[in-house]
């Protein structure tokens, strides 16, 4: 049942690789296998959880008397389903309610044209100077916002700007690294750095930790790909089909009602780390404030238009239904799937080989970036976090090679490494990360070309990062 379960989980990342050959939505893929895997693991369970999970499922049988009265395999079954998947689902209920708020803030911004007062801020056509202050815009952007928002809006910059589709695909593609590597050392750049986050595996001491080797991550690229341009672009003329379907809104919007909105909401995002300092709630309860808080505020703001077709106005009711809702299902099925391997003792046997084989921190973190080049990073970090557990630093002293562990402890160098190597690493391939993928449809370019042209520019900025952090950790 253990192979059967490992065949499962690596057929369907299959599928989700090939997601634009097969033509089968990803989400619909991660969903099947998150659930066709604890479908399995609740007949594989009565042969592994007095090893997996012994302590705790003694304490759940001792804490219900009733099942004392049952045989082992109810027993287990009973704690499979009223402990392991109730804690499964609360855990994943906190990712998907955080990345909910933080699409909704970030697609209300959009639509209201909060975006276009930094990208109107841009008016170079030197193709160097604008390809090096669109990649330091994104660099920055992402790790306010995320990789994916800053990479459509970007992209969709980039297609104002320039005509030729050639070099439109070298700017997306820098653009896809400087996103990646912005996400990476923000708590909030990036799926990944989300969950390392939401998880407390990670606190803001991740933004001094992983600043430099992200800006090197994104700085060697540039230097190289610069190369490749000369001259001045020729701006291409933007079509009325392409213009926004809210365009109308827009010239009925005051720049002071769009400004506020785009203040109120990139505030929220800024201030979700302060809340979860301050009052040490998840921090999925402070962007709900602030979504809640930012409703109110359109709400008034919009009523007192009656000048306004009411079709027109863009509430927040409305813009939820924009929000990509298929993706919130992509991580349900991913995390799904991920816990049911934990809670089956596949991810302990994993981490075991990887200590037997890759012992050093830094081996392990620098092999799951390369992997994430092929595989999406979010099931990574998954597995990674339901690998090594957040140690206690006062028992990591008690262990038998303290000094190894205390990288496991919460900022230890193996989380804040991890969140580098699986946000950047993701962009040697353009199927290694969200922002790739996205960029990979609107631009439609093809997987050779990306391999070709940018892969191993991506590859030496990745090394030289990772190098970088080494480096920091040897003399700080």
């Amino acid at each position: 049942m253990i192979y059967a379960m490992i065949l499962l989980f690596i057929a369907g990342y299959i599928f989700i690789a090939m997601e634009h050959t097969v033509k089968v939505n990803k989400a619909g893929v991660a969903l099947l296998i998150g659930t066709l895997l604890w479908v399995l693991y609740v007949y594989l369970a009565p042969d592994t959880v007095l090893i997996v999970s012994p302590d705790a499922f003694n304490h759940f049988v001792q804490t219900h008397p009733e099942l004392q009265l049952h045989d082992f395999n109810t027993q287990v079954r009973h704690f499979v389903i009223d402990h392991q998947i109730l804690e499964s689902i609360g855990d994943i209920a906190e990712m998907l309610f955080f990345l909910l708020a933080a699409m909704t803030i970030v697609e209300f911004i959009d639509v209201h044209g909060g975006f276009t007062y930094i990208t109107e801020k841009i008016t170079t056509r030197k193709k160097r100077q604008l390809l090096w202050l669109i990649a330091l815009i994104t660099f920055f952007m992402s790790a306010v916002l995320d990789n994916l928002t800053t990479t459509i809006v970007m992209i969709m910059l980039t297609r104002r700007i320039i005509s030729e589709t050639r070099e439109r695909w070298l700017f997306g593609s820098i653009i896809v690294i400087a996103a990646n590597s912005g996400g990476a050392w923000s708590p909030i750049g990036d799926v990944t750095t989300i969950m390392l986050w939401v998880k407390g595996n990670v606190t803001t001491a991740i933004i001094p930790q992983l600043f430099f080797p992200s800006l090197v991550s994104t700085v060697v690229p540039l230097l190289v790909a610069q190369f490749l341009l000369k001259g001045s672009v020729v701006e291409a003329e933007m079509s009325l089909s392409e213009e926004r379907e809210n365009a109308e809104l827009l010239r009925h919007m005051q720049k002071n009602d769009r400004l506020g909105i785009l203040v109120f909401g990139v505030s929220i995002l800024i201030l979700s780390p302060v809340f979860k300092a301050v009052t040490h709630l998840p921090p999925f309860i402070g962007l709900l404030l602030g979504v809640s808080l930012l409703w109110i505020y359109t709400e008034i703001l919009y009523n007192r238009k009656n000048q306004l077709n009411e079709n027109l106005k863009l509430r927040v009711s409305k813009v939820l239904g924009r929000i990509d809702f298929s993706t919130l299902m992509f991580f349900l099925g991913i995390l799904l799937a991920v816990d049911a391997l934990q809670s089956a003792g596949i991810l302990q046997q994993a981490s075991r080989f990887m200590a037997q084989h890759l012992p050093n921190v830094f081996a392990q973190g620098y092999t799951i970036g390369l992997l994430s080049a092929i595989v999406d990073n979010v099931p990574l970090v998954a597995a990674a976090i339901g690998m090594y557990p957040v140690l206690d630093p006062a028992a990591v002293s008690t262990m038998a090679d303290p000094l190894f562990m205390q990288n496991f402890i919460e900022d230890g160098v193996f989380w804040h490494f991890l969140a580098y190597c699986a946000g950047v690493g993701g962009s040697i391939l353009i199927i290694g990360s969200a922002a790739g993928v996205v960029f990979m449809g609107l631009e439609k370019v093809p997987f050779g070309w990306y391999q070709k042209r940018i892969s191993l520019i991506a590859l030496l900025g990745y090394t030289f990062g990772a190098g970088v952090y080494i480096l920091q950790q040897a003399i700080f």
